[in-house]
């Protein structure tokens, strides 16, 4: 079985109105992606915060994004869908801008490969813990 390699990551929890921000990928089905709020990797001298802007943005197509807190660190096997840990930086966003229920957005990375579509939603907080891939862990810490 091939080494697995810990990758820095960033989470975002986007909440407005006792709401989550989350998406769909919607070249995929739900079976295999599931529900996913906004994330990726912390790229080489970028802080976690500022990768934490940079994926928000990225991902939703919105711009008017602050952090209102880090909520903490967590580790997530991702094994068997790629060998690998994550080390997730978990943050909760604010939206300062006006959004509507759903929208479609996109992800370029960079031009380095084919575009990813999404559809953005809100989701009540509530019902956030069907997240994929342990992304719901520090829902909670959001109370705090």
């Amino acid at each position: 079985m091939p080494e697995k390699v810990t990758k820095a990551k960033v989470l975002c929890y986007i909440v407005h109105d006792g709401r989550l921000l989350v998406f769909r990928h919607t070249d995929y089905s739900y079976e295999e992606v599931g529900i996913q709020v906004p994330a990726g990797s912390i790229r080489p001298g970028e802080t976690p915060e500022a990768a934490a802007l940079r994926e928000a943005r990225e991902e939703t197509g919105l711009s008017d994004f602050k952090i209102v807190r880090k909520l903490g660190e967590t580790e997530y096997d991702i094994s068997p869908y790629r060998f690998e840990i994550q080390h997730r930086h978990v943050f909760h966003l604010e939206l300062t801008e006006s959004t509507p229920e759903r929208w479609m957005s996109q992800e370029d990375h960079d031009g380095e490969q084919e575009p990813t579509h999404f559809e953005c939603f809100w989701m009540p907080l509530e019902a956030a813990h069907i997240l994929q891939s342990g992304q719901g862990a520090l829902l909670g810490h959001l109370s705090d």
